[in-house]
């Protein structure tokens, strides 16, 4: 498939760069008050378009940023306790509890709005996946604890939980049939029900509302930084309600910073169904999460087992770190 040559392309163009921030390791990222490096788990496309538009518009602003793409999440979160990035992309709850890593959330980038797919030739309800694989994003991401929870609720246990990070490659092995239930997004969604001769089916998912992506990094970087930091999460801001207004937005602001030139035709074609999909469905926050996503979050995954403990015991200030947002939104109003 063009999208997974497209993804090996990418991959091979960050290696280089991945392979010298290891050579980095035990040594902390220098920063000054306007550098940031951020730690991404995952590679650059269709559904982070609205992010690197972002991150361009904090670059005109003097904003000296630099991303990295990994291969998972657990690893862009250990570059960023280890010193070796300064904010990473994700929802680390269960690190933040467990090892109790000076790191602290501060944007919510995405609620999780995904959608489990099986092979019916396989599969028909949650039930016929009982002592069956999943295949999930990756450890500890929203699309692992969103099939733990439906495994929970529905009674079942899965054989075993494989990890492939990307919607895009997990589609395309639904489609060559290497992998029989996965969990995607509304892009890919869209691509398995089209290209699968109806040999595809959604199962029913209700109740599960928190966050999919969110901004973290080191308390000491947050309060160093704190003027960079500003910038960004004003631009994001910024960004994510301009698409929320009008979705186009992404495909002009694409053309105009020249963003992701190689992407492949078929892809270019899903960007405007995948953000007028995602506004539609509420998944880009107006005000970063500042309406309480933590509160959400708390009891998700909870549920999902990434947390421990009563969900109404948990201390926001355990987990997120405000004071970018409240200045942001100070700044520029809520929505």
């Amino acid at each position: 498939m063009k999208a997974l040559a497209y993804r090996r392309s990418v991959f091979k163009r960050v290696l280089g760069l991945i392979a010298g921030l290891v050579l980095l390791s035990g040594t902390p990222a220098a920063v000054s008050a306007v550098q940031m490096h951020i730690a991404f788990g995952d590679i650059a496309s269709v559904e982070t378009l609205n992010f690197l538009i972002a991150i361009e518009n904090a670059k005109a602003r003097g904003v000296d940023v630099k991303v990295t793409y990994f291969k998972s999440e657990d690893i862009a979160a250990q570059a960023v306790v280890a010193g070796q990035a300064d904010i990473g992309v994700g929802t680390p709850y269960a690190l933040l509890q467990k090892v109790k890593a000076p790191i602290r959330m501060f944007y919510q980038l995405s609620a999780l709005r995904f959608f489990p797919v099986v092979n019916t030739e396989y599969y028909k309800d949650w039930k016929d996946l009982n002592g069956h694989e999943m295949t999930v994003h990756s450890r500890g991401s929203g699309t692992e604890a969103i099939m733990r929870l439906m495994a929970q609720r529905n009674g079942i246990k899965y054989s075993k939980i494989s990890y492939v990070p990307g919607s895009e490659v997990r589609a395309g092995a639904m489609l060559k049939g290497t992998i029989r239930a996965t969990i995607v997004d509304a892009a890919n969604r869209r691509v398995l029900m089209d290209k699968g001769q109806g040999k595809f089916m959604v199962l029913p998912m209700a109740g599960v509302n928190a966050s999919d992506e969110a901004l973290y990094a080191n308390q000491d970087f947050l309060q160093k930084n704190s003027d960079a930091v500003d910038i960004l999460v004003e631009e994001l801001i910024a960004v994510w309600r301009a698409i929320n207004e009008n979705p186009a937005y992404v495909v002009e602001q694409r053309k105009r910073l020249n963003l992701l030139p190689d992407l492949p035709a078929d892809l270019q074609a899903e960007i405007l169904p995948y953000y007028q999909e995602s506004t539609q469905s509420g998944a880009f926050p107006n005000n970063g999460g500042a309406d309480g996503a933590w509160n959400d979050d708390f009891d998700f995954y909870s549920v999902a087992g990434q947390l421990q403990g009563d969900p109404k015991s948990l201390r926001k200030d355990d987990f997120w770190d405000t004071g970018p947002l409240d200045r942001a939104l100070a700044k520029l109003g809520r929505a």
